[in-house]
């Protein structure tokens, strides 16, 4: 699954490299509002809000920003109301997608994320199409250099880690989502630096897909996360390492 991994660090370090854009912040944004309506405006007993917090804080979002989306989540100030939806589909090479959206107008979501889609040769398909395909898993990714595998495969798993895979330049561990903040918890109190870290939908299994469809399905997975009302696209592709690094350049 080292294409699939490599990708989702790409748009990691993409994210960290455009993380003064306002469409970011505005992205970030929302997920504390919907946080906070769904579970309240205290992040220690709603981890979902936590997690939002801590992802709009690695991307520099302001605290006055972060407060204000708080208050907006909770009702102490008015504003726009978001609905969570996600759309499911297939992309080039018959590669599985799941859509993850944060809208005030899901009608005009749904039809320009479907343009998108048809742009590329891809479609979007019934609820629970290709869900069964995902696993629900914390990720935390660790560059080699910035710790020993045998400490750190040691800490991850007295904390709860369930596995440590090797992708060449990064250890990536793996969680049951109830024990990813205690792990996320013992490698930031050790200071190990963490390049990636979120639970997201991790693929059961990929689909390989061909070199002359690689450019495709980059192109069609950066135009959806580039979408303001997208919040994370999950996919079950395989890229070959070479293609990869070639199409990132």
């Amino acid at each position: 699954m080292a294409g699939h991994s490599k990708w989702a660090n790409r748009v990691h370090r993409k994210t960290r490299q455009d993380k003064k854009r306002s469409a970011l912040f505005n992205k970030l944004s929302r997920r504390i509002i919907s946080s906070a309506r769904e579970g309240g405006g205290d992040p220690e007993t709603n981890h979902k809000l936590w997690m939002a917090i801590d992802q709009a804080r690695d991307a520099d979002l302001p605290n006055d920003k972060i407060e204000y989306a708080i208050k907006r989540g909770t009702g102490e100030i008015e504003g726009v109301s978001y609905e969570t939806v996600v759309y499911e589909g297939y992309g080039p090479a018959g590669i599985a997608l799941m859509i993850d959206v944060l809208t005030d107008n899901a009608a005009r979501a749904v039809a320009e994320i479907r343009n998108v889609m048809k742009d590329s040769g891809a479609s979007l398909g019934s609820p629970g199409c290709v869900q069964w395909m995902f696993e629900r898993k914390g990720v935390i990714s660790v560059a080699k250099a910035a710790a020993d595998e045998d400490g750190l495969f040691a800490l991850a798993v007295d904390a709860g880690a369930e596995d440590m895979i090797d992708n060449e330049d990064s250890w990536e561990i793996r969680t049951e989502p109830a024990y990813y903040q205690p792990v996320y918890d013992a490698l930031k109190g050790a200071g190990i630096k963490m390049e990636r870290s979120e639970v997201t939908m991790v693929p059961a299994n990929t689909t390989p897909v061909p070199d002359e469809d690689a450019p495709k399905v980059i192109r069609l997975l950066d135009a959806l996360a580039e979408h303001e009302d997208v919040q994370q696209v999950f996919s079950n592709f395989e890229i070959c390492d070479e293609i990869l690094a070639a199409l990132e350049e």
